[in-house]
């Protein structure tokens, strides 16, 4: 990779800006956990066998030259005064304005340090109204230092000790040993003036748990100006178009308020900055980075040292490569160039650039997204990508962001394969937490996970994922509801298992069904499955991910396994009068788990793979050697139609209604029911359906009533709607009470709702503003609650008349 000539693409400049973590590397602000403190606190610091001490405010003076007295200060980082180069005030403070351009005293090196006016620095009205200005150890007084032309003193060498700018008194101190000694220090000569409680925020680092604090370090920037303006434009004229759509005004967000990117890291892994540092014989200076024109940006040493003959041909000179590596995000910048070859003008370059669509977290939109966007289209002259779609972070099932020290990282292998709660623990104890952690993570593993995580293997997984896509910026992963798929993979492999036995060794699928010539039922799963198809790839198409899986699962668990699959059961008993039902029925119970395999396959493909090469092919298809290269699903019109979905919703409606009638003692044992029909057309339907809803209501028989016919005695009942009403036949097992109490929190439910759409209708300005025919079938809603609702009353009344 010729990262070489990106950066000479690029606008670079070499400058202290960047404020650094006093451990020896760049951190990023992710990996920086924020902590609020409310009052003194101590906190154990790695490195440090005692506590430290955070959360106060520490006062002490400055002497102030000619005489003029002091001039009191406060801080929470009483070390960092070893490297005060000013005090700034309020310009409208009338206690220091005859101070303005003075000096104060250093009381340890006897350093001058003048008094500044930082109105947006300083309040007036807090504390002091003095304040100490530490340009190399805090990002607000780096922007004073740099208005003011403040020195800049780094008082810490890399690993976080006092170097020899603090003074033959503290240096070689580690930071936190100073801020005592300085204390006591300030005592002696006097000039300390008390402690606090403060109200403050502390960082420390997500991985260590040390305390983070700012630094200048000399770093690589990138100007990104023009090409953060190129990404926003490609965004906005949807040459990109970012998915969900939300996350449009982040990108612009960032994107618009951009500053230089700083690039260059001191880790030891990573593509070493291609920049080379020339020290001269004669230079006063020996250190790297010295003297900003020596540098050299080369796309290897070779070209380094003919640019330094060049620059320097009558001197001598060492040549060093720069030891930090570039940012992370800056080699990632490169991926959708570099894996088709790039910069070499390759075919899969020039075939497959732009790539289609980026799948990311939505945590890295700025970090990684924006990055590629911005070096693709300046290094190429193109987006990388035509579509970024983002999915959510994954946290607990509480919500929490996965910590170590809380013992709620889940290990994807371990829901897969499953864990012990031993397991678990085991794997805490071999990472790097102190013991005080440590107890309190495997608490929380306890607590959460106390039998283990049971295996639900990579189906179950894949699909769950899929399914949380739903939540937004977020997933609370709850492994019972991954264990809930795993569960339903068992019923995938029922289902086949069932199919395979009715339809046989010998059967051999149709190409085409005669799906007009099919029974009701076969027909309504036909329907339906069409409908799922169709919802299923409209859903991957918008990448409304959740709502495929939603459309699949509602499939096959309530209409394929729970209604057909139940409702054809009868048909296959040997019976003669049903062959011609019972060849439909295997017809289409192949085609339903041939189509709905292939449409759940990029959902759980193992297990889709493994029961589709179960199914027999017809003769004239050209067998797939894998379901993965079989050709996708797309919805059947012939096989559609509404009027056996509509019949269908009222015979499902019935069945519901009936098996809440079942008494939960006893609700295996089939009984007698009876269905009251008050029209002929919804006669005709219960009367189609018969032998179904006997089965899926699981009755010993069905009887049709109408208005005229006498209520059976003993009966249960429910309302369907105001023209079905469905009885079972309880004799003994009759409650009355309970009878009752349903029958009056049906009158509640239908008696709310009249109320709420007559409230609507009455309301004023409905007749002049809602159009007519909501006017009409809001009056037809009106009639129909009002006609449940006297059927109600009747069936208290027979109720009553029985008792």
């Amino acid at each position: 990779m010729h990262f070489c000539s990106v950066l000479a693409s690029l606008v670079i400049c070499m400058c202290e800006q960047e404020c650094r973590v006093v451990s020896y590397i760049s951190i990023a602000g992710f990996q920086v956990d924020r902590v609020d403190l409310k009052a003194e606190t101590l906190l154990e610091v790695p490195g440090y066998s005692n506590p430290v001490q955070f959360g106060v405010l520490t006062s002490f003076a400055y002497p102030l030259e000619e005489g003029l007295g002091e001039i009191i200060v406060a801080t929470t980082r009483i070390e960092t005064m070893l490297g005060d180069t000013a005090i700034a005030v309020h310009s409208q403070d009338e206690r220091y304005k005859h101070l303005h351009g003075k000096y104060a005293v250093h009381p340890f090196n006897g350093r001058k340090l003048e008094i500044i006016c930082a109105d947006d620095l300083v309040k007036a009205t807090f504390g002091t109204g003095a304040v100490k200005i530490t340009p190399a150890h805090d990002s607000k007084d780096f922007k004073v230092g740099k208005q003011h032309n403040l020195d800049f003193i780094n008082i810490f060498t890399d690993d976080g000790n006092i170097n020899e700018n603090g003074g033959p008194q503290f240096e070689g101190m580690p930071r936190f040993t100073a801020r005592a000694a300085v204390i006591d220090a300030l005592k002696e000569k006097g000039l300390y003036r008390g402690m606090e409680n403060n109200d403050m925020e502390l960082g420390r680092c997500s991985r260590t748990n040390d305390i983070v604090e700012p630094m200048i370090k000399p770093q690589w920037f990138v100007n990104c100006n023009t090409m953060a303006k190129a990404a926003l434009d490609a965004v906005k004229s949807k040459e990109i178009e970012i998915i969900p759509p939300q996350y449009e005004q982040d990108w612009y967000r960032w994107l618009e308020n951009i500053r230089d990117w700083c690039i260059s890291r001191q880790l030891w892994w990573g593509h070493r900055v291609p920049a080379w540092y020339v020290t001269l014989e004669d230079d006063k200076e020996k250190d790297m980075g010295s003297y900003i024109d020596h540098w050299i940006i080369a796309r290897n040493k070779s070209d380094a040292v003919l640019e330094a003959k060049q620059r320097y041909p009558k001197k001598k000179y060492q040549l060093d490569q720069d030891p930090d590596v570039l940012d992370t995000w800056f080699s990632a910048g490169l991926f959708p160039l570099t894996v088709l070859g790039w910069p070499d003008n390759t075919a899969d370059l020039s075939t497959f650039y732009p790539t289609s669509v980026l799948e990311t977290g939505l945590d890295i939109l700025f970090f990684w997204v924006a990055r590629m966007v911005m070096m693709g289209m300046l290094l190429h002259g193109d987006v990388p990508f035509r579509k970024i779609y983002l999915h959510p972070i994954i946290r607990d099932a509480h919500g929490r962001k996965m910590s170590k020290s809380l013992g709620n990282v889940i290990d994807p292998i371990d829901v897969i394969n499953g864990i012990t709660l031993e397991g678990l623990q085991k794997k805490l104890e071999h990472g790097n937490l102190d013991q005080g952690e440590l107890e309190k993570a495997k608490e929380g593993q306890k607590k959460d996970f106390p039998d283990g995580i049971p295996e639900c293997g990579t189906d179950a997984l894949r699909f769950a994922l899929i399914s949380y896509t739903s939540q937004s910026d977020k997933i609370n992963l709850d492994i019972k509801r991954v264990h809930g798929y795993r569960q339903w993979c068992n019923k995938l492999w029922n289902a086949i298992r069932f199919a395979m036995v009715k339809l046989g060794d010998q059967y051999t699928p149709p190409a085409t069904l005669a799906v007009h010539s099919m029974p009701p039922i076969c027909k309504w799963i036909l329907s339906v499955l069409s409908k799922a198809v169709g919802k299923t790839v409209s859903s991957l198409e918008a990448y409304k991910f959740s709502d495929a899986t939603s459309s699949i699962y509602f499939w096959w668990q309530y209409q394929l396994c729970d209604v057909f699959i139940e409702a054809i059961k009868p048909y296959f008993n040997g019976s003669q009068e049903f062959e011609s039902a019972r060849c439909a029925s295997r017809d289409t119970l192949w085609a339903c788990l041939d189509t709905g395999l292939r449409l759940l396959h990029p959902l759980m493909p193992y297990i889709t793979e493994e029961l589709w090469q179960r199914l027999p092919q017809p003769k004239e298809a050209c067998r797939k050697d894998s379901i993965m290269i079989s050709e996708y699903p797309s919805a059947v019109q012939e096989w559609a139609n509404d009027e056996v979905e509509n019949e269908m919703e009222i015979v499902l409606d019935a069945v519901s209604k009936l098996r809440s009638l079942l008494p939960p003692t006893d609700i295996h044992l089939r009984r007698p029911c009876f269905v009251l029909c008050r029209n002929l057309e919804v006669a005709a339907t219960v009367g189609c359906y018969q032998a179904q809803i006997a089965t899926l209501a699981s009755v010993s028989s069905l009887e049709i009533l109408t208005e005229d016919d006498p209520t059976p005695p003993d009966c249960a009942t429910n309302i369907v709607n105001k023209d079905l009403a469905v009885y079972l036949q309880l004799r003994r097992a009759l409650n009355t009470e309970a009878e009752h109490e349903k029958l009056r929190k049906k009158r509640e439910e239908v008696q709310k709702q009249y109320d709420t759409l007559s409230q609507k209708m009455s309301a004023s300005g409905y007749r002049e503003k809602a159009p007519q025919s909501k006017q009409d079938d809001d009056m037809k809603k009106l009639a129909t609650l009002l006609e449940e609702l006297e059927i109600i009353s009747e069936a208290e009344s027979k109720l009553d008349a029985k008792n």
